[in-house]
């Protein structure tokens, strides 16, 4: 997947600052093409870029198709066919063929839509763009529109083949209560899969730079680390301390919040101790019922690299299946 990037963001700016923008978007893809679907590259009227939508292999004439569309006001449809010899270029095995929509800002795409999107990921809003190909009709919607869409990551046209929605989903990001050793493989793990994650722990002994580098750590109780950064739907909560004063309070946070996943580690008496205390608290069956406990998929994991895998592939599960 992915990582998130700024070139929404860039585009506008460019715009804003008067030098002129258009956004190119891989729209669709055959073969092996070397950008996925929704893929992004901003052009500026002066000639800068940002992002990639092939690797390289088109961009000059995506840039020059951009300057034109620029000067006409209008969106452009544009087809590749990336030969074998351009795919190896790029690290690919065959070539492919990709189509590039390439919108300049303020013309064909309005800038106070650009801006809307923009303001909705800088608040971590899941937003779907959807454009009409043939007559050029924008809208921006929740993901309400198109949930299975959202919960895929997909981006691409509808059945129409006119329709094209671009998914802007937020940043995964994983919250793991608990410097745990399994955190320790955890972490690493989630950040390849495209996760930001945070590790929250009161002892800094446990929370150090030293085992968790270049990880976002937090010192303080867990339900005023989960209330300062806030629980969304792109957020997974973690459990590993075993310790109800710890643990506790920030399930409790994630119950009343839309996290997608919950996972609590411990057995499965430990776990049933864990309902009793909530039921007590006053969650319902339904509610107590999102938290993964045991945690992991079933795969028979030993020590903690292995239940991280379980850990991470059960979170996948969730985000995707639902």
């Amino acid at each position: 997947m992915d990582r998130f990037d700024n070139i929404p963001e860039t585009a506008l700016s460019w715009h804003r600052d008067g030098a002129g923008a258009a956004l190119a978007t891989v729209v669709e893809t055959w073969g092996s093409a070397p950008r996925r679907i929704g893929a992004q590259l901003a052009i500026s009227g002066d000639g800068r870029i940002e992002g990639s939508v092939s690797g390289g292999c088109v961009e000059g004439a995506v840039i020059v198709e951009a300057m034109e569309a620029l000067e006409e006001g209008a969106h452009r449809l544009l087809e590749f066919g990336v030969s074998d010899d351009d795919a190896f270029a790029v690290g690919l095995a065959c070539g492919g063929t990709i189509r590039i929509l390439v919108e300049p800002v303020g013309s064909a795409m309005p800038a106070a839509l650009l801006a809307d999107l923009v303001r909705a990921r800088a608040d971590r809003k899941a937003m779907a763009y959807a454009v009409n190909v043939e007559t050029g009709e924008r809208r921006l919607v929740g993901p309400e529109a198109f949930p299975n869409r959202m919960r895929m990551d997909r981006s691409g046209f509808e059945e129409d083949a006119q329709t094209f929605v671009a998914v802007h989903n937020p940043p995964l990001r994983l919250v793991v209560v608990g410097a745990v050793h399994i955190a320790q493989a955890l972490v690493p793990m989630a950040r390849i899969a495209g996760y930001d994650p945070v590790v929250i722990d009161p002892r800094d002994t446990f929370a150090s730079p030293a085992r968790f580098p270049d990880t976002r750590l937090m010192h303080d109780w867990p339900d005023e680390a989960v209330e300062t950064l806030g629980l969304d739907a792109r957020t997974a909560l973690v459990l590993l301390t075993h310790d109800p004063k710890l643990d506790d309070p920030a399930i409790m946070a994630a119950l009343k919040a839309d996290v997608f996943y919950i996972g609590a580690l411990g057995s499965t008496r430990t776990h049933a101790k864990r309902v009793a205390r909530l039921e007590d608290a006053g969650f319902t069956a339904r509610q107590i019922g999102r938290i993964r406990g045991p945690i992991g998929l079933d795969i028979g994991a030993a020590g903690p690299a292995e239940i991280a895998v379980a850990t991470l592939a059960q979170m996948t599960q969730v985000l995707r299946q639902g």
